[in-house]
């Protein structure tokens, strides 16, 4: 959700600049603008509605002019995209712009104040008040120093943001700020990048500072970067950190979208998120995360696991796992609601927060919440150094590696290694789990890895084909018991997601108390039907289809012969345990959504009003 991109050095600022925006555009945007420090030190500004390639189109004749300069990608909150509302905004003045991430709540309030001093306002956006606060405190007083004013301003507002804010009267100087809202710094030779995150400077270097919350930096070629905290500006030492992330992890590597490349990394993911700590041949699963507070997992009263989206989904899976082998009990809710109901949270409740980014806003407020009130909070997530992960007590990181298309593929079936691994960590050290199925189903798991390589080999094909013949679809209809249920959930809001047609997840069972009067020739129905678990009950749903000529796709075990002899598609995966059928069954889930959104013409990684990392509430 928007993007931010700054520089300042001795390359041409317009070039760095740009090509960071077009690295940024997986967290999803409706606008993009630059701002550049020409060579009279004025400020130059270009923005549009639309796409980094629009914005091309009207700033090429900014190329070559300046060392500094910022850029942002825009997804609209305050006022409709358009070319005003599309940022960098100016000051009254013209001396001050700035790019924003987030949301300022008492906007309108500070509006008011500044339109009885004088200002006014060419937009609708919350942003352009925060430019026209900085420059007031400069006006008030002119001794104000510009990294004192932007100070001064943040002070004044709540919410969330990263910030990046040039004056033409402090040349190759950028001010930025946090809360929130994640923002790195990267540490060239002779020269400093801003970013949302490292992807738009990764080939430049590997050195990076990750912004904490409540604190800004002043950044300059002459003093380098002077970090302070937003309150009381106290002197912060900055703590560099070595970049993992590598050009090659965030470029497409031959596939025609990131999507399809992410879904095929999974049998990779997976096997990365289980590397160190599956290790089957001594009968053990070592996550120093759990094993490290296992008596506060043990002994908690419950789990509560909070999400958002396909985290959620994945969570409800975690649920299953976790009651059924460690005998916990769990409560999955939805982040964006846990706070506001009122919950009740005591020391003795295990949080598990379960995030792809780690900046997930609503989970993030979620946690500081169950934080306050002294629950453990174990965090599930994707980003390394991300603010989740700072903030929780303890937790694990997928490994999946940088996931940049919008739908979530390979950060699904990784969270859900991770929440098998911890399902059986506990079962097994609680006693509720022996041994002898200890190692069967460790062995199941280690197994996973090489099942989603071959669904990968046997269904691409198969997953095109089908989906050539729902291509004008306007609903479908997903179907699941059990483990499978949460993952025909996922199955319908990735349809949704990339391909625009409406999709529902329902327990298969639920069919009869209401979605069965939906079902027609016209209604495509994707039932999961593993050979394990509710087989007998899914047959029967299959039957009722059936008898109202329902379109079926049928995710089936390899051989089976019951559910695919009713089916009009079938879709063969691999056997395995019940309880991770759910990882191996996605896969097909994903390609058909991916397939049915191309052959619609859908922008697949960047779907329309979707964000990657939604860090506004």
């Amino acid at each position: 959700m928007c993007g931010i991109v700054g520089y300042t050095g001795f390359q041409d600022a317009y070039n760095i600049v740009i090509n960071g925006l077009r690295r940024l555009e997986y967290r999803g945007y409706d606008s993009a603008g630059i701002v550049l420090e020409n060579v009279n030190d004025k400020l130059s500004v270009e923005k549009t509605k639309g796409k980094v390639d629009d914005l091309v189109d009207i700033s090429e004749q900014l190329k070559g002019i300046a060392k500094t300069g910022m850029g942002h990608t825009r997804w609209a909150t305050h006022g409709v995209p358009s070319d005003r509302n599309s940022h960098p905004h100016l000051s009254n003045n013209g001396k001050i712009a700035i790019i924003h991430n987030g949301i300022i709540e008492n906007y309108d309030t500070i509006k008011t104040m500044l339109k009885e001093k004088g200002f006014t306002f060419k937009s609708e956006t919350d942003t352009e008040v925060l430019v026209n606060l900085i420059q007031y405190f400069m006006d008030i007083n002119p001794e104000t120093e510009f990294p004192t004013a932007v100070r001064y301003a943040l002070n004044e507002v709540y919410g969330a943001y990263a910030i990046t804010v040039m004056h033409e009267d402090y040349p190759g100087v950028l001010v930025v700020g946090r809360l929130g809202s994640p923002l790195a710094i990267g540490i060239g030779e002779k020269e400093y990048f801003i970013a949302s995150d490292a992807s738009p400077f990764v080939e430049f270097t590997k050195e990076a500072i990750y912004l904490e919350e409540g604190h800004m930096a002043t950044i300059s070629l002459e003093k380098g970067v002077d970090i302070r905290t937003i309150n009381d500006n106290s002197k912060i030492e900055a703590e560099i950190q070595e970049l993992k992330l590598s050009l090659e992890q965030i470029e497409k590597g031959g596939y025609e979208h990131f999507m399809l490349k992410e879904i095929f990394e999974q049998p990779k993911s997976v096997h990365d998120t289980m590397r160190g700590r599956l290790i089957v041949d001594e009968g053990v699963i070592k996550m120093a995360g759990i094993w490290d507070h296992v008596e506060k997992f043990k002994n908690a009263n419950r789990i509560i696991i909070i999400a958002c989206g396909t985290s959620w989904h994945a969570g409800l899976i975690g649920e299953y796992l976790i009651e059924e082998y460690a005998r916990i009990p769990v409560e999955v809710e939805y982040a964006s609601e846990f706070r506001y109901r009122n919950p009740i949270i005591t020391d003795k409740d295990v949080v598990i927060a379960i995030s792809q980014s780690g900046e997930t806003a609503d989970t993030m407020a979620a946690l500081k919440l169950a934080k306050e009130k002294g629950a453990f909070i174990y965090g599930i997530c994707n980003v390394v150094d991300s603010s989740i992960a700072r903030i929780t007590d303890a937790g694990s990181y997928t490994h999946a590696g940088p996931e940049i298309g919008v739908a979530s593929t390979k950060a699904f079936t990784a969270q859900l290694t991770i929440l098998s691994l911890i399902a059986l960590k506990l079962g097994n050290h609680n006693g509720n789990l022996g041994n002898a199925e200890f190692m069967r189903l460790i062995s199941e798991l280690d197994a996973i890895p090489k099942k989603i390589e071959e669904v990968l080999n046997t269904t691409h094909e198969l997953t095109q084909n089908i989906a050539k013949d729902f291509i004008s679809a306007t609903n479908f209809l997903y179907l699941g018991r059990g483990y499978n249920y949460p993952a025909a959930l996922e199955g319908a809001l990735k349809l949704k997601e990339i391909s625009y047609i409406h999709a529902e997840g329902y327990p298969a069972a639920e069919m009869k108390h209401g979605p069965i009067a939906l079902i027609d020739e016209n209604m495509p129905i994707v039932i999961i039907a593993p050979k394990k678990g509710h087989y007998d009950k899914i047959v029967s749903n299959v039957q009722e289809i059936k008898a109202r000529k329902g379109k079926i796709i049928a995710v089936v075990n390899k051989g089976d012969t019951q559910v695919s002899a009713m089916a009009d598609y079938v879709i063969e995966i691999p056997e395995t345990s019940e309880c991770f059928s759910p990882i191996v069954a996605s896969v097909p889930l994903q390609l058909l959504a991916y397939y049915i959104a191309v052959y619609r013409g859908a922008n697949v990684d960047q779907p329309r009003n979707l964000a990657k990392s939604v860090t506004v509430e």
